[in-house]
């Protein structure tokens, strides 16, 4: 079968490999879509960095590169392992992309995601959804009805959004403030709006605010170069400032801003990954009593998510802004989203080409 492996910065090969063979407790999955994540970029121009380098073996996956990317994937079970009783073949499916000791503290006390050996499959080794077939654990599988087979390789994605959502604990009626329209802020918007909280999105990008504007996933859409945010979110709450802020850029100044727009005793949740250390003026933290917030990818978010989806309270359709084949993996989807990013939001890559 066909697969997208990671060797080394900037050397993603599509290659031959052998299919994966099923084991108990697990299934095999045809993949349909497979999104690119960012940190799927950050891999290629920076890594290994979740991936594991020759010779230094993950310690629950035991691969090293190269392995194959991948994890934001929907598809169909085609094999059932010995086992295996809630799930079947023929059901369409997303993973929930982990590996864990299950032995840690926080395993134990049910916070997976935060497993002290923690990795993710299609980065840290077991396949990923950028090769054909993949085999993973039933445990971590999640049936999707009836939710188209493109759209539910955003599942994945929405899923950090409304993890970083429920850290913030922001209620129905308040006001938040998303700061950068990348993927992870549309989808985080798309949360918020979804549970009735009044969005702001503030970004650069014309592409971008007009995505937020047509998915109706923000009910203001500012852009900080052509207006002072901190006022207009003022305005916009009659003086108040917003309830909670999501960083969704890595970007020092969406951080200022954002500890500037927020009233005293607001909840400031950073969902970026950064690739340098941030700067933080600690006294806008003090002076109004804020409340600053990590979140990482998800744990138990996948059932909810679904169900916003299915029922309709979330549309994803407006943020797959491109359908590729698992060839054109580099030229037209890397290139596309670290050199043309304005122009993209989501690229969805069809490993088999079935379905383009």
């Amino acid at each position: 079968m066909k697969a997208a492996r990671f060797y080394a910065q900037k050397d993603i090969r599509i290659e031959e490999i052998p299919e994966p063979a099923l084991r108990p407790g697990a299934v095999t999955i045809d993949v349909a879509w497979c999104g690119i994540c960012g940190t799927d970029l950050h891999e290629y121009l920076e890594g290994p960095i979740f991936t594991p380098g020759p010779g230094h073996p993950h310690p629950l996956s035991h691969e090293e590169a190269p392995v194959t990317l991948g994890h934001e994937f929907s598809g169909t079970i085609t094999a059932v392992g010995e086992g295996v009783m809630d799930l079947s073949v023929g059901q369409n499916v997303v993973v929930e992309p982990y590996f864990v000791c299950g032995q840690c503290a926080s395993s134990q006390d049910g916070n997976y995601h935060l497993c002290v050996k923690m990795g993710f499959i299609g980065l840290a080794g077991g396949g990923g959804g950028l090769g054909e077939k993949i085999v993973v654990d039933a445990r971590w599988v999640h049936p999707i009805g009836n939710i188209p087979l493109d759209e539910a390789a955003l599942i994945e994605p929405l899923s950090v959004g409304h993890h970083a959502v429920v850290r913030s604990g922001v209620m129905p009626g308040q006001v938040a403030l998303v700061g950068g329209a990348g993927p992870i802020g549309l989808l985080t918007a798309a949360v918020l709006k979804g549970m009735g909280v009044t969005t702001i999105v503030s970004e650069l990008s014309a592409a971008r605010k007009d995505k937020a504007r047509e998915s109706g996933v923000a009910d203001h859409v500012l852009d900080p170069s052509a207006e002072d945010v901190k006022s207009r979110v003022l305005k916009i709450t009659n003086g108040i400032g917003v309830d909670v802020a999501f960083e969704c850029a890595g970007v020092n100044a969406v951080l200022d801003t954002l500890l500037d727009a927020l009233k005293p005793t607001g909840v400031l949740v950073n969902v970026s990954i950064w690739g340098r250390p941030a700067t933080v003026d600690m006294q806008k933290i003090v002076l109004k009593e804020i409340d600053v917030r990590g979140t990482i990818a998800y744990v138990r978010d996948h059932a909810e998510v679904i169900e916003l989806v299915g029922s309709g309270k979330i549309d994803l359709k407006p943020f797959i802004t491109g359908r590729i084949a698992l060839e054109d993996l580099i030229d037209k989807g890397f290139d596309t989203l670290i050199n043309h990013n304005e122009t993209a939001v989501k690229i969805i890559v069809s490993p088999s080409g079935r379905g383009l």
